[in-house]
């Protein structure tokens, strides 16, 4: 990118809209060598090889920071009402109560997906209806995971899961703004731009009550009193320094997590109407699995036809252009020679490693749901004769979603891959397995048979947020 401070700023600006240019341009110019780009937040240093990836992977947190970066990425001094926040509590809840309990609470999810789906969409009889996908979406997302946050009714709460989801969109949204603004001008502009305190407040008026509640029991009877919710709030309460195990510390962390827990089926759905021609296998695969396995964790293990069609949208319609971001916290020379100045962007380029003919074939920029059955004896069409037989190919392709890889980046690599990446996909699964079972899907008739195209901010991607799809009821 141009050297000059006026050059790298208006480069900035000019691809802040659009970045995916930008890198691929980088990528092709210099033969997946090492470059560097500029951001509004500063010098970004892309990265493509497995070589450097691991690397970065691998090297400690004093010295390339995730959390650093999200601090300045996300601004989160002012976007959660909070200084720099190297101390997350809710990390090793993530990484290990709520992975270790999603046998247990599968049954909660299914439920609040199936009521969730119900009460959204609103359908009657059998007759085709246009839904706003990306908001249903999220609707739906944000319930789900609620009920394994804070269980019911809080879940339920139209009020409750609108400030969930209006705060995430308000990170974002001010995140921007100050990150583009100067230094010495971000608290006076935080003032007008942010919303976290109040939001902050808004979410202790809902949650504080029960959250008073709930210590005074545990005050009183002991920490693993009877009758004790086993929810995320429940496992926080038993983690967090005693300082922070307040309503309103505690609500705010419910708030934060939720930022980082809600996303959207909606590219799953945009997939499932946009081609129809898969909808009978996976239905087919659904339906067998359950009439065999009921709805549990285990029957979703078994999907692997659905497993690789979400793993499949995660690489062509992901969320990142890029991943594993840090900063630089001192001077770092890589052991290819590539030099990254203190205060730097590493990045990994997700999407142009996603897309990569040399890793995924000459189709790579295609969306084929079954590529992930693939296996070095050819495509699995079936689960072979023995359905119950777990076979080593179903295993590497059940767990292909979650599983992080130098080819595979939708969660990160390494010391800071997603720690929740198992619970988003089992949620994914399970409300994808129902939308099969119990509607059809279809684009509206002004798409004209084109899937609705994502927006791109930065290195962010979605779905667009204003393309509808047709849904129904399914007759049987």
């Amino acid at each position: 990118g141009p050297s000059s401070y006026l050059g790298s700023l208006s480069y900035a600006l000019k691809h802040a809209l659009r970045l995916q240019p930008a890198i691929l341009e980088g990528y092709l110019k210099y033969g997946g060598r090492p470059f560097r780009i500029p951001t509004v937040s500063g010098w970004q240093i892309i990265l493509s090889s497995p070589e450097l990836l691991k690397e970065v992977g691998r090297t400690s947190e004093d010295v390339l920071s995730f959390a650093e970066w999200a601090n300045s990425s996300f601004q989160t001094k002012y976007t959660l009402a909070h200084g720099p926040h190297n101390t997350q509590p809710h990390i090793p809840v993530i990484q290990n109560r709520l992975t270790r309990n999603l046998v247990r609470l599968f049954p909660d999810i299914r439920d609040e997906v199936v009521a969730a789906f119900d009460e959204t969409l609103m359908l009657h009889n059998n007759e085709w209806k246009a839904i706003p996908a990306h908001r249903m979406a999220l609707n739906v997302s944000a319930r789900t995971i609620n009920r394994i946050f804070v269980g019911l009714p809080y879940c339920r709460n139209p009020e409750y899961v609108d400030l969930c989801i209006r705060f995430t969109t308000d990170v974002a949204k001010a995140a921007i703004v100050l990150k583009v603004t100067p230094k010495i001008l971000r608290p006076i502009v935080a003032q007008y731009f942010t919303k976290a305190n109040k939001n902050i407040e808004h979410m202790h008026t809902l949650l504080g009550p029960m959250i008073t509640e709930r210590l005074r029991l545990e005050a009183e009877l002991g920490d693993e009193w009877m009758e004790k919710p086993n929810d995320l709030l429940s496992w926080l309460m038993d983690e967090v320094p005693a300082a922070e195990r307040t309503p309103y510390e505690l609500g705010r962390l419910i708030l934060i997590i939720n930022f980082a827990a809600i996303h959207t089926l909606s590219q799953a759905l945009f997939n499932l109407a946009t081609y129809p021609i898969y909808v009978s296998q996976l239905r087919e695969e659904v339906t067998r699995v359950v009439n065999a396995e009921g709805w549990s964790k285990t029957a979703l293990g078994k999907m692997v036809r659905l497993e690789s069609f979400l793993a499949e949208t995660m690489r062509v319609d992901g969320m990142f252009l890029l991943s594993m971001q840090r900063k630089a916290m001192r001077d770092v020379t890589l052991s290819d020679g590539t030099f990254i100045p203190k205060g730097a962007y590493p990045a990994v380029a997700t999407h142009v490693r996603h897309v990569n003919t040399a890793i995924y074939g000459e189709d790579a920029e295609t969306f084929n749901p079954w590529r992930f059955l693939t296996t070095k004896d050819g495509v699995i069409d079936s689960l072979g004769d023995n359905e119950d037989e777990d076979t080593e190919d179903q295993r590497t392709v059940r767990n292909k979603a979650v599983t992080p890889s130098e080819d595979w980046l939708v969660f990160g690599y390494g010391r800071h891959a997603c720690p929740g990446r198992f619970f988003v996909v089992n949620e994914l699964k399970a409300m994808l397995a129902h939308v099969l079972l119990s509607y059809d899907i279809k684009l509206t008739d002004d798409a004209q048979g084109n899937r609705p195209a994502n927006l791109e901010f930065g290195h962010n991607r979605v779905a667009n947020q204003r393309a509808k799809v047709m849904i129904r009821r399914r007759a049987d």
